[in-house]
């Protein structure tokens, strides 16, 4: 038996550890603990809710805007609010927009070198590298001259000894596959995405001011006016740099993210047989349509597959979520049962070891993680794309089947139930880019037509002055993030926040073992993951990455003047 821990996992945002025991070459269990924390739903604690939205974005950056999204939506719904159909066609746009540029940077920035060994790309010959790549795509730099080129650039990088990034890569594990001349392919694509997504990021700019952290919504609606005729706001040049913006996405994903996807897969097949988990996933539901407030015309479906039966997609009901923390660095007043997030408390209660951690084993502590655990009427939930891919598969989802079914075919006519796995979710991601890109034409095109029909309206302030508020409201914001659901219930009172709870992707995913023992989408995946070399647990890193962590939304910094809100001690 070895013990084997990540710590800390990186090519992620935030601070997460992964331990795990190995039995024969596979995992036999595993433990998942985020080992920050933050607060943030403290520091909203007594705030006008019409502000919220700007704290709650700063509870992360890296998928931004999601939060202000979702937060301005639990606002509106706690006040029975409706915004109107521009306020969500941009909306949409900005969700999308940050979808498919987040989805590509995790596929070749924080996942791709889990399957690629960039030291072997040195052992490749351009000219083979050439011909493969112009076998699976059109894409315009895929000459020798161009691969000849990174291969040089990647030489350089390692007679300088300075490896940067990659000097803690595990180069030369047996289990990576990959010939030499994908190797280079994908460090060539590598470099090339790294210039991609500064410039279609750009359609943030426009409709929201700024990136990260977006500063054109509101409560009612956003702040960025549209009006064709005016040289100040949102008009036609500025949809025109829109489209050739989503352009550019559709070209970089269909002639080279998708091919690299589709032909980097089939090398690791085994990999269609790993990391599946419990099998239970759920999406919100997201992305409503431009034209009228109606759920049931949502881009991403709500609902619950259990147990992995793709033939029955289950209603989705928000008051069956809890949070659990059995296992985790909280109390809770009163009782330790799990609770709604309308009535979520966040109290800190450390009772982990002191730092230095070399010697912490988490298998031995009834409490070791500054994540909680959610649940669904009492399961854990995996989320993210491949959720939401496989909820809107069983929903009879005509596009969604249509790409999932081509891509099944691609890979050699694997089963639907092949993507419970590491490489599903790789796949997933892939094609939820594909699937957006023709819902980004869509919401443009809607837009479009309600400036040439004179709708140019884009907030709606019947509500704005808090006197026209009930003396108590409650609402709840849902919102499919790039990592997956999420969700913030704020509870108003005298028109001030006096409870507000975020329950984010990484949360559910990352989440440690609840009050009856079951674990959490993390640790259940890694369970009979092969290891080949304990010391070097690359297998393990391809299974968490494959979920696209993101720690620092789940753990949720200091208040604005520096106040001490809470003290977390080590006794």
């Amino acid at each position: 038996m070895a013990n084997v821990v990540i710590d800390p996992v990186t090519r992620i945002e935030g601070h997460l550890r992964i331990e795990a025991q190995v039995d024969g070459g596979k995992v036999s269990k595993a433990w998942s603990s985020g080992t920050m924390f933050r607060g943030m739903e403290l520091i909203l604690q007594g705030r006008d809710p019409r502000e919220a939205w700007i704290w709650a974005q700063r509870i992360c950056g890296v998928c931004t805007t999601v939060h202000a999204h979702t937060s301005v939506y639990a606002v509106e719904n706690a006040l029975g609010i409706e915004i109107p159909p521009n306020a969500r066609l941009i909306r949409n746009l900005i969700a999308g927009a940050q979808h498919i540029q987040d989805h590509v940077i995790h596929f070749y920035h924080l996942h791709a070198l889990d399957w690629v060994d960039v030291t072997g790309a040195l052992k490749a010959d351009p000219a083979a590298t050439a011909k493969l790549a112009q076998s699976i795509s059109t894409y315009g730099r895929s000459s020798e001259t161009q691969f000849a080129a990174v291969k040089a650039r990647v030489q350089k990088l390692v007679d300088s000894g300075q490896l940067s990034l990659m000097a803690s890569g595990y180069w030369g594990h047996p289990a990576y596959l990959l010939p030499p001349e994908v190797d280079l392919l994908a460090v060539s694509h590598y470099l090339d995405a790294l210039e991609w997504q500064r410039e279609v990021i750009k359609i943030h700019s426009v409709l929201g001011g700024k990136n990260p952290h977006l500063q054109t919504y509101l409560v009612g609606g956003m702040a960025s006016a549209v009006d064709p005729n005016s040289p100040n706001v949102i008009n036609w040049e500025r949809l025109a740099f829109i489209q050739e913006r989503i352009k550019m996405m559709r070209a970089f994903v269909t002639d080279v993210y998708k091919p690299d996807v589709l032909a980097i897969a089939p090398l690791y097949k085994d990999w269609f047989g790993i990391g599946a988990g419990h099998k239970n996933y759920l999406s919100y539901g997201a992305l409503q349509d431009g034209l009228q407030n109606d759920q049931a015309k949502f881009g991403f479906q709500r609902g619950i597959i259990a147990n992995g039966d793709l033939t029955k997609v289950l209603p989705f009901d928000q008051q069956k979520v809890t949070e659990a923390i059995a296992h985790s660095y909280y109390t809770y007043t009163g009782s330790d049962t799990a609770l709604h997030p309308y009535d979520g408390q966040t109290n800190p209660k450390y009772t982990g070891p002191t730092p230095p951690y070399e010697s912490l084993n988490l298998g031995d502590s009834d409490q070791y993680s500054w994540l909680k655990a959610p649940r669904y009427d009492g399961m854990p939930m995996e989320v993210g794309p491949l959720a939401r891919m496989l909820v809107a598969y069983g929903s009879g989802n005509t596009a969604v089947k249509g790409l999932v079914d081509g891509a099944l075919h691609a890979l050699g006519d694997v089963p639907a139930a092949a993507l419970f796995s590491t490489l599903g979710r790789v796949a997933a991601r892939m094609l939820e880019t594909v699937y957006l890109l023709d819902l980004m034409d869509g919401w443009l095109a809607q837009l479009m037509t309600n400036m040439e029909n004179g709708d140019l309206t884009i907030h709606d302030g019947s509500k704005w002055d808090p006197s026209t508020w009930p003396a108590e409201a409650e609402g709840w914001g849902f919102h499919e993030a790039p990592r997956g659901a999420l969700g913030h219930w704020v509870k108003i009172k005298d028109q001030k926040i006096v409870n507000y709870q975020a329950v984010v992707p990484s949360t559910w995913n990352a989440g440690p073992r609840d009050e009856k023992g079951q674990t959490g989408p993390y640790e259940a995946s890694l369970e009979g993951t092969p290891v080949a070399d304990p010391t070097r647990p690359l297998e393990l890193l391809r299974t968490i990455h494959s979920f696209d962590p993101c720690l620092a939304c789940a753990v949720h910094v200091v208040d604005a003047k520096g106040q001490e809100r809470v003290r977390v001690e080590v006794r």
